[in-house]
C-alpha cells in the first residue's frame, strides 16, 4: 500500500515536516517503517506562476525543505516508491542538476557520487539496527543511479 504525504505551499515555505513526521513517527512507534519498504510518495502542490517554466526540484524553497527532510531522516530512501521514480525525484531535490530535452535529468556526476554513497553507508548501517539484509537493497539503489557495486565493497563496510 503506497503511502501519500501531501506537502503544500505553507508547510515548504516554513520548512515544516509536520506531514512527514507525523507518517513516520507512527510508522517508527507501530514497528512497521521495515514493512513499508519503497511504498511512500510526495504530492507537491507548489503554485508556480504560469510562464515558470521550472521543475519542482529546481525551486529552491523545495530543495530547501527536502534537505531539511533529509538531515531528519537520511534513511529515507528505504521508504520511497522507487518503481514511481519517487527516489530519483528525491535525488534531483538534493543533487545538483540540470534538465536536457532529449536525455532528461543530468546530475552533477561528483555530486551524485557522493549522494550515492553517502546513503549505501547510511542505509547499510539502518539496515543493520533491523536485521535486515541490506547488500541486494543497496545494490539495486545505487543502479538506479548508475552505479555498481561490487561484493567486495561490502566487505569492507561490515
Amino acid at each position: 500500500m503506497t503511502l501519500a504525504i501531501a506537502l503544500n505551499f505553507d508547510c515548504i515555505n516554513t520548512l515544516d515536516l509536520s506531514p512527514v513526521q507525523t507518517v513516520i513517527e507512527k510508522l517508527l512507534c507501530e514497528g512497521l517503517v521495515t514493512s513499508h519498504e519503497q511504498q511512500l510518495r510526495f504530492e507537491i502542490d507548489y503554485p508556480q506562476e504560469p510562464d515558470d517554466p521550472r521543475e519542482l526540484s529546481e525551486i529552491p524553497e523545495i530543495r530547501l525543505w527536502f534537505i531539511r527532510l533529509d538531515s531528519r531522516y537520511p534513511w529515507l530512501p528505504f521508504l520511497l516508491d522507487w518503481k514511481s521514480g519517487e527516489f530519483a525525484r528525491y535525488t534531483a531535490m538534493l543533487v545538483p542538476h540540470q534538465f536536457n530535452r532529449t536525455e532528461g535529468i543530468q546530475y552533477n556526476p561528483e555530486a551524485l557520487e557522493i549522494f550515492v554513497m553517502q546513503k549505501v553507508f547510511i542505509l547499510a548501517d539502518w539496515l543493520q539496527q533491523f536485521g535486515l539484509p541490506s547488500q541486494s537493497r543497496l545494490k539495486s539503489m545505487a543502479q538506479m543511479m548508475g552505479y555498481e557495486l561490487d561484493d567486495t565493497f561490502f566487505e569492507l563496510i561490515h
